[in-house]
């Protein structure tokens, strides 16, 4: 089987096998790429940017990602937006793709993961996979140690607190928690006035 034809079955949402020679030895190539960015020293930003122009598959201006950084295909499937803020240790189980508007920050240890396993045994005893990806809008956030599973979106400006495993579509202007991961309530006037419990917005 060809990569091209890997690659349909990997981004058609099909069932295939992640060991096919031509697909492991790709990976690789783009894991020593991520294992080169996430050795270069706090003062080399100039060129981690670089590194990530050749890494991800599309990344815009003024995106900062704190090392170390995790990814299946180090990032070859992941296409982020202009202005985007990722603390330590965010996972991207990229493989296929992840899209992420602009503006958007993730905490400490934020999971995207786009690739899942069959659950009847006899196939994953066979190590298939499927993947779908994920989606994520402009202007989010994604607290501290959030889990987005495969084929979730999340719409623009929704907040997603600390620890939540979303399993289902967010919409967008919301603040959802929990696990599994469910709508609070709408960001609405009180947002305009206090930034954290009742702490007011001075700026």
């Amino acid at each position: 089987m060809s990569l091209e034809e890997i690659y349909a079955k990997m981004h058609g949402e099909k069932l295939y096998l992640p060991n096919e020679p031509k697909l492991a030895e790709e990976q690789l190539k783009c894991l020593d790429r991520l294992y080169d960015f996430n050795m270069t020293r706090p003062t080399e930003q100039e060129k981690r940017a670089e590194m990530l122009k050749t890494m991800f598959a599309e990344i815009g201006e003024n995106c900062y990602i704190e090392p170390p950084l995790h990814a299946n295909f180090g990032g070859k499937f992941v296409h982020f937006g202009n202005n985007i803020y990722a603390n330590f240790n965010l996972t991207l189980v990229d493989d296929t793709h992840i899209y992420v508007g602009d503006y958007t920050m993730f905490g400490p240890n934020v999971i995207l993961a786009t690739a899942g396993h069959p659950v009847l045994p006899k196939l994953r005893e066979q190590v298939y996979q499927f993947n779908s990806p994920i989606h994520i809008g402009r202007n989010c956030w994604l607290g501290a140690g959030v889990i987005v599973l495969p084929g979730v979106s999340i719409g623009d400006n929704s907040v997603i607190g600390a620890g939540s495993v979303v399993t289902k579509d967010v919409p967008a202007n919301v603040i959802a928690v929990g696990d599994p991961c469910r709508v609070l309530r709408e960001i609405g006037e009180k947002d305009r006035e206090v930034y954290f419990r009742d702490l007011r917005i001075d700026v």
